[in-house]
């Protein structure tokens, strides 16, 4: 059986509101489809209103540039995975 092709992945951050005080607390890396481009897909969701998938599973609809938040541990862990497993994928996610 062949291996199941992993999805590309880019780096396209957003916030992630906190219960309390509705301030972003982390940006995330958004999942992406092969050929498919994070920074278009995440400017249709802001257009539309529509939520994206980060790959550590969180969902949001994307409002704000976060560039001044850490990125999320779990997404920046799971990236580090699908680089080490798919030689085609860059050294660090594109912003």
């Amino acid at each position: 059986m062949g291996a199941a092709a992993q999805p590309v992945i880019e780096r396209e951050t957003r916030e992630v509101a906190t219960p309390r005080t509705g301030a972003p607390s982390v940006a995330h890396i958004v999942k992406t489809e092969p050929d498919e481009d994070a920074a278009a897909k995440v400017l249709e969701a802001r257009i539309h209103g529509t939520s994206v998938e980060a790959l550590c599973g969180h969902v949001w609809v994307p409002s704000r540039d976060p560039r001044s938040l850490p990125l999320c541990d779990a997404c920046k862990e799971i990236y580090g995975l699908y680089r080490a497993a798919n030689d085609g994928l860059r050294d660090a996610p594109s912003d």
